[in-house]
């Protein structure tokens, strides 16, 4: 996927460690994607840490954009909250 990131996804990805391969492997095979309003989707994987702690990697993309514009991306553990029953 083509794909650009914003100025705050740059900043937010660099503060919260998230490595730009984790991020490009959620936007090329997400594991779910949940429309949003306003021309957004938010794509997401689960995540297992070096550790072995299980996240979820979420990405706010502007899909409406040609191309997409990267928002946001954040991990979290609460995957029971964002996790979507397929």
């Amino acid at each position: 996927m083509k794909f650009i990131l914003s100025r705050h996804a740059i900043e937010e990805m660099r503060r919260r460690q998230i490595p730009r391969q984790w991020l490009e492997s959620v936007l090329n095979n997400p594991e779910q994607r949940i429309p949003q309003p306003g021309g957004k989707e938010i794509f997401q994987s689960r995540l297992k840490s070096a550790r072995g702690k299980m996240y979820v990697l979420r990405a706010v993309l502007a899909v409406d954009k040609d191309p997409a514009v990267v928002v946001t991306v954040y991990r979290t553990t609460k995957i029971a909250k964002y996790w979507r029953p397929q």
